[in-house]
């Protein structure tokens, strides 16, 4: 198998769409050599724990409403294409995601990071739910087969928050600035969300070096 890690922050839309292009490839080609790990990036580190008023947020980060209507209006378009359900005008609060990066990290340690991830991204894409509001996340981790009480008990403690900032950091270290960024076999990067025609070369080609390779 070849490691494929995955740095996304589950708010960002375009790891939304770039996970929907991935999951298409590896859809039509089971036989595919990944064993995927996913790495936390906020995209607002320094978010208030309680998030903010989304409006607001997009307002200040893009120069004003209409600049935030039109970025997200290209998105929108791009989630539509990759053939994603998603609802931006049912979120209400943009959220700080350390703790969705706990939970990730956690599942990871289960086996059901993916599904985890998965489920993060139609909460807060789809959904409009608070993804990070404790109850919100323990409901996720329980609809992945995750044990309730542990993770909420997890939750109430600092378990894990200064590994995850760390994390973080070191991946702003080693030259990202932006996600998604998905790292091959720890040699060769992917930035953005890519395309599944990419994805399906990229398969093909791996799986014919693993077949020369013997």
């Amino acid at each position: 198998m070849i490691k494929l890690d995955i740095i996304s922050d589950v708010i960002c839309p375009w790891c939304y769409i770039g996970k929907a292009h991935l999951d298409r490839a590896l859809e039509a080609n089971p036989d595919h050599p990944f064993t995927i790990e996913w790495h936390p990036f906020q995209l607002n580190p320094t978010m208030p724990d309680g998030g903010m008023d989304r409006r607001e947020y997009l307002e200040h980060k893009f120069g004003g409403k209409d600049g935030a209507l039109r970025v997200y209006g290209q998105i929108a378009e791009a989630a539509v294409a990759a053939g994603l359900e998603v609802d931006f005008g049912a979120i209400q609060r943009t959220p700080n995601t350390i703790n969705a990066h706990r939970l990730i990290h956690w599942a990871g340690l289960e086996g059901r990071q993916t599904a985890v991830v998965s489920k993060l991204f139609k909460a807060y894409f789809k959904d409009g739910q608070d993804i990070g509001d404790s109850e919100t996340l323990i409901n996720i981790a329980e609809a992945a087969e995750m044990d309730r009480d542990m993770v909420a008990r997890l939750l109430a403690m600092d378990q894990d928050v200064e590994d995850i900032r760390a994390r973080d950091a070191h991946a702003r270290e080693r030259g990202v600035s932006g996600v998604p960024a998905n790292i091959i076999a720890n040699q060769h990067v992917l930035s953005g969300a890519q395309p599944p025609e990419l994805w399906m070369d990229v398969i093909k080609e791996l799986n014919e070096q693993l077949e020369v390779q013997g």
